[in-house]
């Protein structure tokens, strides 16, 4: 038997094995197995970080209402600032900017993606990251400083909620409502309201019987474990700790208490994938020899290799860029007539998920425990971690995997959670169980909108969103969406925040030059995209990575309700982007209606 014929094979048994380990995590109610965090669960959601707001409501008139001080609103502030709107209200429900970075302060957290193109903005604020990954107080500080420089402090609404947005159309602007009384007129309303800001739990039968302490990983109760998020959690010392969840955010937060607890036990329901994470400091003799433009270069350099285009240098050169690598080289091998017997695809995934597993054997003493915290799937199935100390914690006397076969944790009983049969007592349950992400915009983050005609945005896409470009809506003049559905999928979510942000400076330019008021997109346009998007869409789920576990990527692994609508445009970021740029150099923006 030939080599390739013996990696076909290979191939196909894994694959198989994909398969098995994805049937036993399957479930019926999807992503309706997690508890939206409201009633007597409400209190998951509370702010831990922020004092009691304490401001008069105000009745006032500014240019652009954006609505998220995450990076999606500070890279519209930012973009809006270029072309001369500067009179920009942000709404915000965290008590400073950051969003995601404000709500994730638990321990050990930090950035995924390389800090020099992840974090937004370096070279308008003239900042050098320290490390290559950078920490959460460090993103955090930095979100706040670019805050500073957009002056966006002044009019800011912290600690505040949009609960309701009315178009008015004899004076072609929006009122804004707030849940602290507030009445703002705004001429343009951009919602870049994200998805990583909203805790969900999951449905575990007992959960409110607990009678320790919990909470959610992404509200952090450093009241309980000790003040220092990345040095002391000395009042862990004498607590048995159990963390729901084995995602990206468990992978950081793992190493960084299990010195502290008396035991942590790691309730498992799909391992991750661990790959190297190499992380240290900026070499700044480096950094001074960067030319003007780099950071731009360098995030399309990234974006470009994730979505198999060669690069003539990898500048990022990282566990995100390798499996990439692999498929390029796999479709050499096949271009050069080697049979591999199989899609060059396939094989690249192969390669790299052994490589993955193989790390776990060198890294796990107990073979057992190595067995289970290997991953059987495709990488980009789930959000692909990387970590140099996660899988070595598993060797620690005080460290516990309960590995729950996919089924996920059985019950929580008064003192502790219940793993296939047995239960562990323990003083304190972390959830580490995400955010709401495929739900609607109303259930993740409350909001709504009354178009032309007292249209509510949440009956128009009852049957699925409706768009065009993701970002705007017939019906709803002057408004525009970031991030959202029916536009990309990118890893590197800043990016397409970017993108959008710069483009919707360019429509706006483009309006304030020729003095229009209104803005709205055609209802053929929109008709068309999503003609396309149904029609021609990449499903969310990710092409070529059948069978993919359940995961948030994927719905849970079940049908989405109306799911070809919320596909992302045919050829990854590279073509989204692409088509924006083109469709603002063409200079009539097509499809939109000015007025």
């Amino acid at each position: 038997m030939s080599s390739t014929e013996n990696l076909a094979e290979a191939i196909e048994a894994m694959r198989e094995k994909y398969r098995v380990e994805r049937e036993k995590r399957l479930r019926p109610d999807g992503s309706e197995q997690f508890v939206e965090i409201k009633g007597e669960f409400s209190r998951f959601g509370d702010d831990p970080f922020a004092q009691p707001l304490q401001r008069n409501s105000r009745t006032t008139s500014v240019e652009m209402v954006v609505v998220g001080g995450g990076f999606g609103g500070l890279l519209t502030a930012a973009r809006m600032n270029a072309v001369g709107i500067k009179d920009i209200c942000v709404i915000e429900e965290g008590a400073d900017f950051g969003g995601t970075w404000y709500w994730n302060r638990y321990p050990g957290a930090q950035c995924d993606i390389e800090s020099y193109v992840y974090m937004p903005l370096l070279e308008e604020l003239g900042y050098v990251p320290t490390e290559k990954y950078a920490h959460a107080d460090e993103l955090f500080s930095h979100s706040r400083a670019i805050a500073e420089h957009y002056n966006l402090y002044k009019k800011a609404l912290l600690q505040t909620r949009m609960v309701d947005a009315i178009w008015q159309e004899e004076t072609c602007t929006w009122m804004v409502l707030t849940d602290q009384g507030d009445e703002i007129k705004a001429r343009y309303l951009v919602l870049a309201t994200g998805n990583l800001t909203r805790p969900k739990l999951p449905g575990i039968p007992g959960i409110e019987q607990f009678q320790g302490h919990m909470f959610h990983t992404s509200r952090w109760d450093y009241a309980y474990t000790g003040s220092d998020g990345r040095q002391d959690l000395s009042d862990l010392g004498d607590k048995k700790v159990a963390i729901i969840g084995s995602g990206a955010t468990a992978v950081q937060v793992v190493p960084s208490i299990a010195e502290s607890v008396a035991h942590l036990y790691v309730c498992q329901r799909t391992p991750s994938t661990i790959d190297v994470r190499g992380n240290g400091p900026t070499d700044e003799a480096w950094f001074s020899t960067l030319e003007k433009g780099w950071q731009q270069a360098r995030i399309e350099n990234l974006t470009n290799i994730l979505n198999g285009m060669p690069q003539a240098e990898d500048l990022v050169a990282d566990g995100w860029t390798d499996l990439m690598h692999k498929m390029i080289d796999a479709h050499r091998q096949s271009k050069k007539g080697v049979d591999l017997g199989v899609d060059p695809r396939r094989v690249a995934q192969y390669r790299k998920m052994e490589e993955i597993r193989s790390r776990v054997d060198s890294l796990v003493d107990d073979p057992e425990t190595a067995e289970a915290l290997k991953p059987y799937y495709d990488m980009f199935c789930k959000r692909p971690c990387f970590h140099d100390e996660y899988l070595p914690t598993f060797n620690r006397d005080n460290v516990t995997l309960l590995d729950t076969d996919g089924k996920g944790v059985e019950s929580i009983t008064e003192t502790g959670v219940v793993v296939q049969g047995t239960e562990y007592e323990v003083d304190c349950i972390i959830f580490a169980t995400g955010f709401e992400v495929g739900v609607s915009m109303q259930r993740r983050v409350g909001i709504d909108l009354q178009g032309v005609g007292d249209l509510k945005l949440s009956d128009k896409w009852a049957e699925g969103p409706r768009t065009m470009h993701g970002m705007h809506v017939h019906g709803f003049p002057n408004a525009f969406v970031l991030g959202g559905v029916q536009s990309t999928i990118a890893f590197n979510v800043p990016h397409h925040l970017d993108e959008q942000a710069r483009t919707l400076a360019r429509l706006l330019e483009h309006a304030k030059n020729h003095k229009f008021s209104r803005i709205e997109a055609t209802q053929e346009a929109e008709q068309e995209w999503v003609d396309a998007i149904i029609n021609d869409g990449q499903k969310v789920s990710m092409p070529g990575q059948d069978p993919c576990t359940p995961g948030y990527y994927n719905n849970e692994g079940q049908s989405m309700k109306n799911g070809r609508y919320f596909r992302a445009y045919r050829g990854g970021p590279p073509r989204y982007f692409r088509k924006l740029k083109e469709w603002c150099d063409n200079g009539d923006f097509e499809g939109i209606s000015f007025s």
